[in-house]
């Protein structure tokens, strides 16, 4: 199968910290790649990445011709862990808003986002306001906004993270009828049985490294283990980071906010503290 996405050799740090390092991956046409790890094990920054919101410390994202990602992002259809939508607009402007960006026009926008809506039950709420939806509803529609503009690949960072039983089924259903139509997807998660329903190969990212690439099957054979979560224990022995991209260090400016309006706290002596007796 065709490479899509190419990732070579990239690391990526913030600061001291190293967030990922020296990973290499292929996303090729027409599979779902579920990656898997714990939360800070980097899976949201390999995202950032291939989404060419993030550049590389090191390393080439790019895409079959060689281009780097970031030049090319109307291939990509992206559902952040945050919808972002605009609360102001009705589901249908934030889908046909972000689809005119792409350069798609409102007749085609509408027809792919109609057929996909159905699915996700969702066609009789697009003229709504989203600022009253629950959390599924905000996501289904940031999957319809993703898809709108017919995007080569589409990255999903925890669909379903936060979704009540009915609507994480719903999600995954959908992208099993993007897989059954040829779609290609990355579908980020820390549930492995979730990765197993709907993804053709897992990759398990631990500590910023990727320590195993493969189908269920090959993760259960390279691990002599009975269960994918047996693989995943053994492949992920060593404690995981609890650090993530967002814990480098302080800037000047707001350490310097933070002595002169961040109050102290009080300093209290043994004597002053109460005891039951």
């Amino acid at each position: 199968m065709e490479a899509l996405l190419s990732i070579s050799n990239v690391s990526k740090s913030f600061g001291d910290l190293v967030a990922l390092d020296q990973i290499n991956l292929e996303i090729r046409s027409g599979e779902v790649v579920g990656l898997v790890g714990s939360n800070g094990a980097g899976k949201t920054t390999l995202l950032r990445l291939m989404a060419g919101v993030y550049l590389p410390t090191s390393g080439k994202v790019s895409l079959p011709n060689g281009q780097p990602v970031d030049t090319m992002r109307q291939s990509l259809g992206v559902v952040p862990e945050s919808t972002g939508l605009y609360s102001r607009l009705t589901a249908w402007e934030n889908i046909r808003y972000h689809s005119r960006m792409h350069g798609i026009s409102d007749k085609d926008a509408w027809a792919r986002t109609a057929k996909f809506a159905e699915h996700l039950d969702m066609l009789d709420s697009l003229g709504r306001h989203t600022k009253g939806f629950s959390r599924g509803m905000r996501q289904k529609t940031a999957l319809l906004r993703a898809l709108a503009h017919g995007p080569s690949i589409l990255l999903l960072d925890e669909p379903t993270a936060g979704l009540d039983i009915t609507s994480a089924r719903t999600v995954r259903h959908l992208v099993e009828q993007l897989k059954n139509e040829g779609g290609t997807i990355v579908y980020s998660t820390h549930q492995l049985s979730e990765a197993q329903q709907v993804c053709d190969r897992i990759v398990i990212v631990h500590n910023g490294e990727i320590r195993a690439d493969g189908s269920p099957e090959a993760l259960l054979e390279s691990t002599d283990s009975t269960t994918l979560e047996e693989a995943y224990v053994a492949l992920t022995k060593d404690t995981a980071r609890p650090r993530t991209e967002e814990d480098g260090k302080e800037g000047r400016f707001t350490g310097w906010w933070r002595s002169f309006f961040t109050p102290k706290p009080p300093q209290i002596t043994m004597n002053e503290v109460e005891t039951d007796e």
